[in-house]
Parts: C-alpha cells; sequence; structure tokens
C-alpha cells in the first residue's frame, strides 16, 4: 500500500519540459524566460536562437524539449504556444577566494530550475 500519485498539474492539451540545475543565477534566467512567454513556438524559438546571452541556448533546449514532448502526446505542433516559463532557485555552491592579508572572501555561483509548459491551442 503506497502514497497515492498527485494528480497531473497540466491540461488535456499542455507538455512540460524542466531543466533542474543551469548554470546561471535565477534574475539573469528570467530575463531571457520573459522574452518568450505567451508567444507561439516558432517565434520563441527564432528570438532565443538571435538572443545574445548565454543562457538562450539553454532555455531553446528546453524549449524544443518541450515541444517534442508535446508532440508525443499527439498535440500539433503548428498550434504550440509557450503557456508558462517559471524560473525557480536550484543548489547553490559556496566558493571562497583569497582576499588580503591572508583572509579569504566567500562568494555563491548559483543555479537555476527552469520549466516550460506548451498549449496547444487553436
Amino acid at each position: 500500500m503506497g502514497k497515492r500519485s498527485a494528480p497531473s498539474r497540466l491540461g488535456p492539451n499542455e507538455a512540460m519540459a524542466m531543466a533542474r540545475a543551469v548554470r546561471v543565477s535565477p534574475q539573469k534566467l528570467n530575463l531571457v524566460a520573459g522574452l518568450i512567454r505567451g508567444l507561439n513556438v516558432s517565434d520563441a524559438a527564432r528570438a532565443l536562437e538571435f538572443s545574445r546571452r548565454r543562457v538562450a541556448d539553454d532555455v531553446r533546449k528546453v524549449l524544443l524539449s518541450a515541444v517534442a514532448n508535446a508532440e508525443g502526446n499527439r498535440l500539433d505542433a503548428g498550434k504550440l504556444v509557450v503557456a508558462d516559463a517559471s524560473v525557480g532557485k536550484s543548489l547553490v555552491m559556496r566558493r571562497f577566494r583569497a582576499r588580503a592579508r591572508g583572509r579569504m572572501g566567500r562568494y555563491r555561483r548559483a543555479f537555476s530550475r527552469l520549466t516550460i509548459i506548451v498549449r496547444e491551442e487553436e
């Protein structure tokens, strides 16, 4: 007797893809995710392809993965829209750097989590 599975957060016309450890801060990733919210998939992929931000390639990979998941769920790829592109915190690596007079300074290397949900619309 195990635990009951949680109900799906996705509708029947939605598909999702997630990247769990993107090596950029959530604040910087959210700027790129904001570019594609609400766009068609083709327009979003084109915007990410020509974006000058380094993390745009990672976001584009997750977007194309969500499209592939939607095609696996028998959704029409031509009618897909980016319904949600949410960014959250992931792990934080704490690192140290040598400073003056034998001391050290601590800094943090942030990772982010990216979730993209695409929806088929008429």
